[in-house]
């Protein structure tokens, strides 16, 4: 009975996980088509044009809007949208690059975001898990005091603002940094931005782990631990590090996305070629189709982000698939 019943288990934890992953993907992409359907609403309901040359004629701009499509209806504009983007297909730039394919300015530029992103969530966890463990072992103590101090200071302070401060100690005055994107050197003009970047998740991700790591050192289940001899070192790294990583993993997701999808001004201050920036080219050219392509890129990485999050946790911690479900 009990070989039987072991695989009936494990095939149902499969099952359970398979209809779980199918959940949250099929809830995504309907959010996602939701949120391009708005911004194609947005889009024709904002005031301006993309031909805002002075020298056009009103019949040559009813001309331009009946080449380009747009003089159909704003459904049926989303849906031939829809159907060209199964293909790759995101329309050509009106105002910023005419007629240039939006789907290649939108990968050139892609690239370097998510390299500014995963540089700044590299310092950010890696900063953070060290000062909110140092914090938690020395609790109460002018280390705990200190390591508490830079959490505020970096929750407290905007990412631009540390940007200019980096770029006029680092790079003006000491001029160990290039302040300006160079093509020629793109890893060593990312390091001052994904500084910048990295603050306000270090300072997040220390003052989480550190809560997490207090509360999980005095729980119950550590000291049974302790009682049973384990020494501290090892107690530490392989059951109290364990039990608050796992918390912690939470966290890290909405913050990776912020930094994946907030780092327009410090593409803007560096003179990085990212999304971002393109972006609020686009808003302010009234370029349509790259500013919905960018807008659906950032919907896209973050919907990702959060879905892949919420399957992991759902696979290190079953009772969060088995909740969802019920509910």
């Amino acid at each position: 009975m009990i070989t039987l019943a072991f695989p009936n288990k494990i095939g149902r934890g499969i099952h359970s996980m398979k209809k779980y992953i199918l959940q949250r993907v099929l809830i995504s992409l309907a959010t996602l088509f939701v949120i391009l359907l708005v911004l194609f609403i947005l889009m024709d309901l904002m005031p301006g044009t993309p031909f805002n040359d002075e020298k056009l004629t009103q019949a040559q701009k009813d001309l331009l809007y009946a080449k380009y499509g747009l003089d159909k209806p704003v459904l049926t504009r989303f849906f031939l949208y829809c159907k060209n983007m199964l293909k790759g297909d995101l329309g050509v730039s009106y105002a910023i690059n005419k007629n240039f394919a939006v789907s290649g300015m939108v990968k050139d530029r892609l690239g370097i975001s998510i390299a500014v992103g995963a540089m700044a969530m590299t310092i950010g966890t890696i900063a953070g898990l060290l000062l909110g463990i140092l914090a938690a072992l020395n609790h109460n103590s002018w280390i705990d005091n200190l390591c508490s101090a830079i959490s505020v200071f970096g929750v407290s302070i905007p990412s631009y603002v540390c940007a200019l401060l980096l770029c006029y100690f680092i790079a003006y005055r000491l001029n160990w940094l290039p302040i300006l994107y160079n093509v020629e050197q793109p890893f060593i003009s990312l390091i001052l931005p994904a500084v910048a970047l990295s603050v306000s998740p270090t300072a997040n991700i220390a003052r989480f782990t550190r809560s997490e790591m207090i509360d999980v050192m005095n729980s119950d289940y550590i000291l049974l631990v302790e009682s049973k001899g384990v020494k501290d070192w090892k107690m530490i790294i392989g059951h109290v590090l364990r039990n608050t990583l796992i918390p912690v993993i939470t966290v890290m997701g909405p913050i990776l996305v912020n930094l994946l999808t907030g780092s327009s001004v410090i593409e803007k201050i560096f003179g990085i070629p990212g999304i971002g920036r393109l972006m609020i080219t686009a808003i302010q050219e009234n370029d349509y189709n790259v500013t919905i392509a960018c807008a659906f890129v950032y919907s896209l990485m973050y919907i990702v982000t959060m879905l892949f999050v919420d399957i992991l946790y759902g696979v290190i911690d079953p009772r969060i698939r088995i909740a969802k479900e019920e509910d």
